[in-house]
């Protein structure tokens, strides 16, 4: 199981954010292109990028910092996530060496523009999910759509879509573990590979995630921030399952 670390992406700073709210933040570091810097020198070989305030303003807001990450490591591998509701959003991203882009909002409100893109960049594109209490949120986890993530799922499915994240919002940040149960029903519900994100907060958990050989990955972020455990420990953890 791949071990991802993550940068959350708010008015320049690195932070994480507790349930996704905006107004629960810790500032991690001043310097993201520092931070990229230090994960990739640990050995990650995959970045999970965020701009929070483009999921909640529906635009790119961090995008020059990413753009000088993906521009500093041409031959290290991120996703970004964050405000990607156009096509040539997205296009613009995989053009300044972003490996794959992530669409949430806009698989619920302009499905045909996900369809459309894993179309013309396959195997470029991840499914983000993030739901609370069975249900899908969108624009920055503010509004609900009645949608659930296996309803969701049905309608990209077939598709040469990277990889499907899923967030249970009510455990990103809290450090009280993942969803287990609905990461694992997800991901046995499609071929597609689902990366688990939200609460993974200790080595029990990423080796509780691991044994299901269903589950491609799992994003960390604030247990790595807050050194819970390293990198290292982590990624042996994630391989025992081998």
């Amino acid at each position: 199981m791949k071990i991802i670390p993550a940068i959350d992406l708010k008015e320049g700073k690195c932070v994480r954010l507790k349930e996704g709210k905006m107004d629960q933040e810790t500032i991690f570091s001043e310097d993201p292109i520092a931070t990229a810097e230090h994960w990739f020198s640990e050995g990650a070989d995959l970045l999970h990028i965020v701009d929070l305030d483009g999921a909640v303003s529906g635009k790119p807001i961090n995008n020059k910092i990413i753009s000088e990450i993906a521009l500093e490591f041409p031959s290290k591998h991120i996703q970004v996530g964050g405000g990607i509701r156009s096509f040539e959003i997205a296009q613009d991203y995989i053009k300044i060496g972003v490996q794959r882009v992530i669409m949430g909002t806009s698989a619920i409100e302009s499905p045909e523009v996900l369809k459309d893109f894993s179309n013309s960049y396959p195997n470029q594109v991840v499914l983000g999910i993030d739901a609370l209490d069975g249900k899908v949120k969108t624009e920055g986890w503010v509004k609900e759509s009645g949608i659930t993530p296996l309803d969701l799922i049905k309608v990209f499915e077939g598709l040469p879509i990277a990889a499907i994240i899923f967030t249970d919002i009510s455990k990103d940040g809290m450090m009280s573990g993942p969803n287990f149960e609905a990461t694992s029903s997800l991901a046995k519900a499609t071929e597609i590979p689902v990366i688990a994100s939200g609460g993974v907060s200790s080595l029990s958990h990423i080796k509780k995630l691991s044994e299901d050989k269903l589950i491609y990955g799992a994003i960390c972020g604030r247990a790595l921030y807050e050194k819970v455990f390293t990198f290292a420990e982590a990624v042996k953890t994630a391989e025992s399952r081998l």
